[in-house]
């Protein structure tokens, strides 16, 4: 077997003034064309592609070479007759002298190329070979640049970079963990983190004051096409700060990522507290690159002679120039994704020639007809669609799901701006679906000491010192202040219902260190893949992970998860009750 020579160059560096230049390239035969006394053959690496020109000397093994195979040429750089202005080396070929094969190919299961229409599960079966295409190669790149940026950056702040473990507790963050079984101590589990929570708030009990980590983080939760069972937190935490401090520096990471990646400067971002967002947008996310707010038009509605209208909380959306675009299939689609949101039904009109129409026109009367033009100023060709119920959090939820909908059908939202947004002020509390209390963000936060007064008589209404940051309509991160008080952590601990046993149980370690002079201390969790895919612009969180799961939690490529053999399993102590067919 021979050896492999160097090279001198990447396929994508030569351009017209290395002409004339003896070069050395290897990389993949991406594609191979026979002219009869010449054959051109393009020649792939990570860089890009460079054509090969070989004449009827190499044709002994110019004719074994297919699709994939890897090869080392060398020769000359000349000025291409015919320029390809479509490719950065469109202006220059190589006159080959010496061609070799340093391994073969079979037939690849799927094209390599951008241009190819193969299926994402059969690419995701081929990943390996999936990866080989420029477009998934310039975001592993991508990815690359980001978090070179961001240790940068906070390498410059005085951070410090420490690895948290990945067996550890299960402690209760808002998801399902994956469980590991010990074989040392039958009977027992390790979690794999949900975040790095708890260490990470252990670290400022250390006294490092400043860390920052690239963390592996896990959560066995429903998929959707943002979210990974395994994905990557950029993890930030800092001691004797206030909270505009840590704006900055949040804020100041994102400027630097989107100069250094996009050359774009940003601005400072707007906030807007979560109560602000629900009444405006219906979102505690939401995408204002576009407007189409939510309006409360209950007042009109107060005397309805409808009784589902009657009295009722009432929130409208006007999609303006937008009542042609939409069919009744169009609307019907938009109820069931208001019925999907909590909403009973979903109500609209078109307006045209200044009269109402469409299947809710029966339900207004003359009087709120200009009641609602005067609040909603709608116009010829206009849409208007609104939901009643008694409940605020179903009615702004369900408008803020059609508002959504309708922006998505009118390509409302601009591709290329970058609308990033603070959102505040969290609840507190919310109810579970049995009457209890949860925490919205997680048991470590605190509250707004303002709103104390309200903890006996209305913990919902208690506003938390939680905060994310939200761009284009998708959370990058959440965040707080931390409690660093025992009492106020107790006194969360029991309106959470957690006994002494649970809370034992549970956090013992780290109450047990809240005891040793806890600093004040606040941090945030970011999520790099929505990040990625952003700044990729791809809405699918797949595109930007290496090696992704589908939907179901599974790894096309290697068949994740598998079964286990019976003595494995007893080594571990863990009998299976319940398997697949």
């Amino acid at each position: 077997m021979k050896l492999c020579k160097n090279r001198t160059h990447y396929n994508g560096e030569l351009r017209i003034e290395n002409v004339g230049e003896t070069v050395e390239l290897k990389g993949w035969c991406a594609k191979k064309r026979n002219l009869g006394s010449l054959v051109f053959i393009d020649l792939r690496d990570k860089t890009g592609i460079t054509q090969l020109v070989c004449n009827d000397s190499l044709l002994e093994i110019t004719d074994q070479i297919k699709t994939e195979f890897v090869l080392y040429a060398k020769g000359k750089v000349i000025e291409r007759s015919s320029k390809n202005k479509n490719i950065p080396t469109g202006d220059i070929e190589i006159e080959v002298t010496n061609l070799e094969i340093i391994n073969d190919s079979e037939l690849t299961p799927i094209i390599i190329s951008d241009d190819a229409d193969t299926s994402e599960l059969v690419r995701l079966k081929y990943r390996y070979l999936d990866l080989r295409r420029k477009s998934m190669q310039d975001i592993l790149k991508l990815r690359h640049n980001v978090t070179r940026s961001v240790r940068d950056y906070f390498d410059d702040l005085d951070f410090t970079e420490v690895e948290t473990p990945i067996l550890g507790k299960a402690t209760p963050e808002g998801a399902r963990d994956y469980l590991v079984p010990s074989r040392i101590h039958n009977g027992k589990f390790y979690a794999l983190p949900q975040s790095p929570q708890i260490f990470k708030q252990l670290l400022m009990i250390t006294g490092l004051e400043r860390y920052y980590q690239i963390a592996k983080c896990f959560r066995d939760e429903d998929l959707r096409a943002d979210r990974q069972p395994e994905f990557t937190q950029i993890d930030i935490e800092m001691s004797f700060v206030d909270l505009e401090t840590l704006y900055g520096v949040i804020e100041g990471m994102f400027k630097k990522v989107w100069k250094d990646i996009k050359g774009i400067e940003l601005d400072t971002f707007p906030r807007l507290t979560w109560k602000e967002c629900m009444e405006r947008y219906g979102s505690d996310k939401p995408d204002i690159r576009y407007d189409m707010e939510l309006i409360n038009v209950s007042s009109v509605f107060a005397n309805s002679s409808f009784e589902f209208l009657n009295g009722k909380i009432v929130k409208a959306i006007v999609a303006k120039n937008a009542a042609s675009s939409f069919t009744r299939k169009d609307i019907d689609s938009l109820t069931e994704n208001a019925k999907k949101n909590k909403a009973k039904s979903l109500m609209w009109f078109k307006v045209n020639e200044d009269k109402l129409e469409g299947a809710s026109a029966k339900l207004i009367n003359e009087e709120e007809a200009k009641a609602l033009k005067n609040i909603l100023n709608y116009e010829n060709g206009d849409l208007v669609l609104f939901v009643a119920d008694d409940s605020w959090l179903n009615v702004v939820s369900s408008m803020g799901a059609t508002r959504i909908a309708v922006a998505k059908k009118l390509s409302l939202a601009n591709p290329n701006e970058y609308a990033f947004l603070w959102v505040t002020e969290f609840p507190m509390y919310e109810y579970n679906d049995d009457g209890s209390l949860q925490a919205m963000h997680h048991p470590f936060t605190a509250y707004n000491e303002e709103d104390s007064h309200l903890l006996d008589t209305d913990p919902t209404k208690v506003r938390s010192d939680a905060y994310d940051v939200v761009l284009n309509g998708y959370e990058l991160g959440s965040g707080s202040r931390r409690i660093y008080n025992q009492k106020m952590q107790r006194e969360v601990f029991d309106r959470l219902g957690l006994s002494d046993d649970d809370i034992n149980k549970k956090f013992g370690f780290f109450v047990e260190a809240l005891k040793y002079g806890t600093p004040p201390h606040m941090g945030m969790g970011l999520g790099l893949e929505r990040i990625i895919m952003l700044l990729a612009n791809t809405d699918n969180i797949r595109d930007v992970v290496a090696f992704p799961k589908i939907q179901s939690a599974a790894d096309m490529m290697n068949d994740a998860p598998s079964f286990v053999n019976e003595a494995d399993l007893t080594l571990l102590g863990i009998q299976v009750t319940n398997t697949e067919e």
